[in-house]
């Protein structure tokens, strides 16, 4: 009898049957400090590692249900733009680019809108995802901004947007860089009709994003531990030839720097986002009375 013929290699052969039988992602790595979580507690505890505090991105059904009360929300229809007229290619075409996102993600681009209550205030929501392309902002971004801020201005409702992006979208090129504009017009809609902008910045947001309607709004929360700036680390670097300091561009930095209002654990966004909107809600109804005198 050959040992590692007729007994070793088909207990391997087992061992490799059963590892390929394990569903896949049923532990997740922690970007941050490596760790192996289960993916059922990091869903427990808001996709928020238990050992180092990092908060791991969340989807945008799972923003929705985690911030408006009960899990209730209704979606705004958005419009759609033509995918690619600028016919962008580079290793692959942009169209294809898309359509191969699309199938991936379910999700038709970077951002998705609803209008549900948050603390019994009803909002307009919109959510932006790092995970269809890098949340970069795009025309569809745009458009969807300024269905937002339309739809808060007719519902009468405060406008919330949680970013989470890398930036403009470069297949883009200048016409991504138009939606820096047009969504400043979209928060000045909101502000002209008298109502609160609030905007939680989470991980990352940078570029273009940073640079137009995120840190444009009344009051500034930040998740902790997320990168906010507008050029990377590696870039501020090598232009101004010094190391910069380990907590550069963290919300908690910036926060110092008075960039930003509040840094908060996600587990503490939902109830702070529900006083801030109280309270501004409630200036808006004094202001309204005001006028009427």
């Amino acid at each position: 009898m050959n040992w590692i013929k007729d007994v070793l290699r088909p207990k391997i052969k087992t061992l490799f049957s059963r590892i390929r039988d394990v569903p896949e992602q049923l532990w997740v790595p922690c970007p941050k400090c490596a760790t192996l979580i289960y993916k059922k507690d990091m869903l427990a505890n808001l996709n928020v590692c238990r050992k180092c505090n990092f908060h791991l991105p969340m989807s945008t059904s799972d923003r929705f249900e985690t911030i408006f009360d009960d899990c209730k929300y209704t979606a705004v229809k958005l419009s759609k733009v033509s995918d690619d007229p600028l016919e962008f290619q580079d290793l692959v075409k942009y169209s294809d680019k898309l359509a191969s996102t699309r199938k991936k993600t379910g999700l038709e681009d970077a951002i998705q809108v609803a209008v549900g209550d948050i603390g019994e205030v009803k909002t307009t929501l919109a959510v932006m995802t790092f995970e269809f392309f890098g949340g970069s902002m795009g025309r569809y971004v745009g458009e969807a901004l300024l269905t937002a801020a339309k739809t808060a201005v007719k519902e009468r409702t405060p406008l919330v947007v949680i970013t989470a992006s890398g930036g403009a979208r470069m297949q883009e090129a200048m016409l991504s860089l138009m939606q820096m504009a047009r969504t400043t017009l979209a928060v000045n809609m909101v502000r002209d009709a008298g109502l609160p902008y609030v905007v939680i910045l989470t991980n990352p947001t940078m570029g273009g994003v940073s640079a137009s309607f995120a840190m444009l709004g009344d009051v500034h929360i930040a998740e902790a531990g997320a990168t906010i700036g507008f050029a990377g680390r590696r870039v501020i670097e090598g232009s101004i030839r010094h190391k910069l300091p380990p907590e550069f561009q963290t919300a908690e930095y910036v926060q110092e720097q008075g960039a930003i209002d509040i840094v908060v654990h996600r587990s503490e966004l939902k109830e702070t986002l529900e006083n801030i909107l109280q309270i501004l809600m409630a200036n808006v109804e004094v202001e309204k009375e005001k006028a009427k005198k």
